[in-house]
Formats: C-alpha cells, sequence, structure tokens
C-alpha cells in the first residue's frame, strides 16, 4: 500500500467567535494557510502510479481558487471557518479524484494543524 500526498497553499482571511482566544480573533484576520491531500492506494502496474497527478492537481486548483484570497465567513457551505471545517470541506471537494486516505490543513505561522480521515461507518 502506498500514500500520495499533494499540497497547495492558500491566503484567506477569517473572524471566529466563541473561542478563548480574544478579541483579536473576533477581527477579521488573515493566515497563511497549507493543505495537504493524501490519496492510498496500490500503483497501476500499466502507468506505475497510485494515480494520475493530473487529476489531482485539477481538483486542487478548483477548491484553491474557491478558499484563496477569500473571506472565509462567506465561502458557502464551510461553516464556522476552522481548521476543522476547512479540511471537511476540502475533503468533500476532492473526494472524487481518487481513494482518500486524509486531509490536512496547517495554519504555519500558528503552529496548528488539523487532520480529517473522512466519514467514519
Amino acid at each position: 500500500m502506498w500514500e500520495l500526498t499533494k499540497s497547495f497553499r492558500f491566503e484567506a482571511a477569517h473572524a471566529l467567535s466563541g473561542t478563548t482566544l480574544g478579541d483579536a480573533s473576533m477581527e477579521i484576520h488573515g493566515h497563511s494557510f497549507r493543505a495537504e491531500v493524501t490519496i492510498r492506494g496500490t500503483p497501476d502496474p500499466a502507468t506505475g502510479m497510485v494515480m494520475d497527478l493530473g487529476l489531482l492537481d485539477r481538483s486542487m486548483a478548483e477548491v484553491q481558487k474557491i478558499l484563496d484570497h477569500k473571506l472565509l465567513n462567506k465561502v458557502e457551505a464551510l461553516g464556522q471557518p476552522t481548521l476543522e471545517n476547512l479540511s471537511r470541506f476540502i475533503w468533500e471537494r476532492v473526494a472524487h479524484a481518487g481513494q482518500l486516505a486524509r486531509v490536512s490543513v496547517h495554519r504555519d505561522s500558528c503552529n496548528e494543524s488539523c487532520t480529517y480521515f473522512g466519514p467514519q461507518g
């Protein structure tokens, strides 16, 4: 079994209410995000690849366009713009590309990340 991971970056703003992080988190502020999409599988004997990276690139570019340089609070179907909801949101938009193992979203400047493993049973 192999895992293939590809990442993309996006810059976005959000405001988070109801946290213990204080007033600064309730104001609109921005972050640099990095999303990693991991596909699990066995390489195709004919191609030697778990999946065609071009297909994954296209799916990831579509979701990057939705998130990059946006106010995340206004992104439909995202909900509260947390790392948890971002990782689920990305999963739902790239799941058709292959056999997903996980989606991770990182805010490196805050030393934070969240990984979503998809719906459970």
